[in-house]
């Protein structure tokens, strides 16, 4: 039996680059056209969804927190480390979900590094709210690329069963 075809990174490279370019598209909307400017700064949209500025300055869930300059360009150094690290991943898997979800956590660290080097901090504006109750941090495009990039990890992991390869002697 023939050996299954490699399925080529490109399509993770390409969702890495969709993903980084709206994540950058959507903080310059919300900067630029919309004004939210300021931080702290909240423009109700829905019911359940609001503008927000939030500056972030660690990583996920403010661990991490980037202080001073120095402490600002070791989380970006560390970052970028993770983002080669993901990079390689990818050109390296042969499964086509995974190449997906690995290009989702690349594209949404490349636009927070981005955020990082050019501001100091990483700019979360989404806010989704059921009254009073939050159940996520502010977060941006980028933010959601990761998580659910990241989720669908965990879950191929867990729940996908490779097929055995064939043994091609025995063929």
């Amino acid at each position: 039996m023939a050996e299954p075809v490699r399925a080529h990174p490109r399509i993770g490279m390409a969702i890495a680059a969709a993903l980084f370019l709206a994540d950058q598209f959507t903080k310059w909307l919300v900067a630029g056209p919309i004004g939210l400017v300021e931080e702290g700064r909240t423009i109700d949209l829905l019911p359940f969804f609001d503008l927000t500025r939030v500056h972030n300055h660690g990583i996920s869930l403010g661990l991490l927190t980037a202080s001073s300059s120095s402490s600002r360009w070791l989380l970006v150094a560390f970052t970028v480390g993770i983002a080669l690290v993901v990079a390689w991943w990818m050109w390296r898997e042969e499964k086509r979900g995974d190449q997906i979800a690995l290009g989702m956590v690349l594209g949404g660290a490349l636009g927070n590094i981005v955020d990082r080097s050019r501001l100091g901090y990483v700019f979360d504006f989404a806010d989704f709210h059921v009254g009073g109750f939050r159940p996520f941090l502010v977060f941006n495009v980028a933010d959601a690329a990761i998580s659910i990039g990241v989720a669908i990890l965990i879950l191929r992991a867990f729940l996908v069963k490779d097929r055995p390869k064939e043994n091609i002697e025995n063929a």
